[in-house]
């Protein structure tokens, strides 16, 4: 029987994956074309966009083939070197005491040292490519592929392997669930060949017969009375995606020591992504970043009733008075599991008072005065309750229903955006692919460190556009209430 060559295989693997990313490369441009007139695909645009498409599926169905035929290259190559029964399960050893370690038993940190040692000495742990083998008795490793099996499918000096991807996706979900704020948001994942997140939105500034929906209105009628018609109104929402970056060096002497390193880069990493995202969410500008609630129309400035550097019961109540009730609802339904009446909320509230730290000073003396009179009526009534006293909201104060949570983004006190009232299901954050990772060591060669380079695709901003002007022609509501600032703070 003729001997297949896994060279060969893998050469005609890499030219079908370089036809496939030729393809890719003409549908982005097509994309750009329209992105950069911030228009949608033209029909011709359409179609050579769709003709490209279908270009792909035959070379999708080679490329599977190909990979198939490696692994069933791969397979009888080991079954070959293993006549004589030695056992290649995973991290087992065999009868002659011979051992396959097919996986990154110490975890990510060992997957990086080997990444490290490869770019400085050219000798390439075969784990990296993807090839497996046995280790013989001598701790020396022997790739399955014997003589022909080239292992190396990274070129280093052009700036290393990239780093598994199972270990680029747990970063991400832990950048998503250490933060208060970004698991609040709504979020959508955007597809691989698009940069950017359309929607199609109700254009609804206000509640006013004519006006719900943009300009639907229902009309009473008599018998035989000829139907009055009215039109909804829609507009456009895009998010494009921003790119998010961080760059860590780490010495020759971190990576001798696999604990420390890979505790550093888990701690850290995903504590500092969420960090700047979460910044952005307040506080982005929308050039380069994601637009924040700060500086959205849909941020609602009240004028303070207080002295300076003062929240009291007046201001709460007023930011309660013209936030956007749904929000209300649905935070205190999804902390109730007895309040029959609200139906079931969502699984984490969205709303909640976000706050600076200087401001909790503040919230132990919010206070109503009660009318009435009698030794029954309290003079006054409490308006903030503080952490432990309502175990619902867990670590949390709470003020009027729902949690007080201090963050880092909020304002000293005194200032425009020191104490937020926030419905955070009304701003969408688009992201896309999960966190990018990539090493090198010529970055900082002379110093004897290695280079890793994290990235991540993200765009957003708040899906109101201003505040709602409701039925009854009073204050304006939104989702998103604060305090301005002035002398009399």
């Amino acid at each position: 029987m003729k001997t297949i060559s896994i060279d060969a295989l893998r050469q005609r693997t890499v030219e079908i994956e370089a036809k496939i990313a030729g393809v890719i490369e003409a549908n982005q441009k097509i994309l750009d074309a329209a992105d950069a007139e911030k228009r949608d695909l033209t029909a011709a645009e359409a179609e050579a966009f769709q003709k490209t498409t279908e270009q792909m599926k035959p070379l999708k169905a080679d490329l599977a083939r190909h990979n198939f035929m490696l692994g069933e290259v791969a397979e009888k190559l080991e079954r070959e070197r293993n006549v004589a029964g030695v056992s290649v399960s995973d991290g087992a050893a065999g009868a002659d005491g011979s051992k396959k370690i097919p996986l990154w038993v110490k975890g990510f940190a060992q997957q990086l040292q080997a990444v490290a040692r490869a770019e400085r000495t050219g000798v390439i742990d075969p784990r990296l490519t993807g090839i497996f083998g046995d280790y013989d008795k001598a701790g020396v490793f022997q790739a399955s592929g014997g003589s022909d099996g080239a292992l190396n499918e990274a070129v280093p000096s052009e700036g290393g392997f990239l780093v598994g991807a199972d270990y680029s996706d747990k970063i991400y979900q832990r950048t998503y669930l250490t933060g208060e704020i970004t698991r609040r948001c709504q979020s959508q994942t955007i597809s691989n060949p698009s940069n950017r997140l359309v929607l199609r939105v109700v254009d609804e500034d206000s509640r006013a017969d004519g006006s719900r929906m943009g300009g639907v209105l229902a009309f009473w009628a008599n018998e035989a009375d000829t139907f009055m018609y009215s039109r909804p109104k829609f507009r456009k929402v895009e998010i494009f995606l921003e790119k998010l970056t961080a760059l860590v060096f780490a010495t020759d002497e971190l990576l001798e020591d696999v604990a420390a390193l890979e505790d550093w880069i888990m701690n850290n990493m995903p504590t500092e992504l969420a960090f700047r995202i979460e910044d952005a969410i307040f506080l982005g500008t929308g050039a380069g970043q994601p637009a924040g609630i700060l500086n959205s129309q849909a941020f609602l400035k009240l004028s303070p009733g207080s002295t300076a550097n003062v929240i009291n019961g007046t201001d709460v109540i007023a930011m309660l008075a013209q936030f956007w009730a749904p929000g209300i609802r649905n935070t205190i339904a999804a902390y109730s599991n007895e309040n029959l009446t609200a139906g079931a909320g969502p699984k984490i509230p969205a709303a909640a008072w976000f706050v600076d730290q200087s401001t909790l000073t503040q919230f132990w003396n919010l206070q109503q005065p009660m009318q009435g009179s009698g030794s029954a009526v309290p003079a006054v009534v409490l308006l903030y309750h503080p952490p432990g006293t309502n175990p619902l909201f867990g670590p949390y104060g709470e003020l009027m229903g729902m949690p007080v949570i201090p963050v880092e983004h909020c304002a000293a006190l005194g200032t425009v955006g020191d104490a937020i009232l926030a419905d955070l299901s009304q701003y969408l954050l688009a992201t896309k692919s999960g966190v990018q990772i990539a090493s090198s060591m010529h970055v900082r060669f002379v110093q004897g460190e290695m280079a890793y380079r994290f990235t991540l695709r993200v765009g957003g901003q708040t899906i109101w556009k201003k505040p709602l002007t409701p039925k009854s022609g009073g204050p304006v509501l939104a989702p998103f209430v604060g305090l301005n600032s002035g002398a009399s703070r």
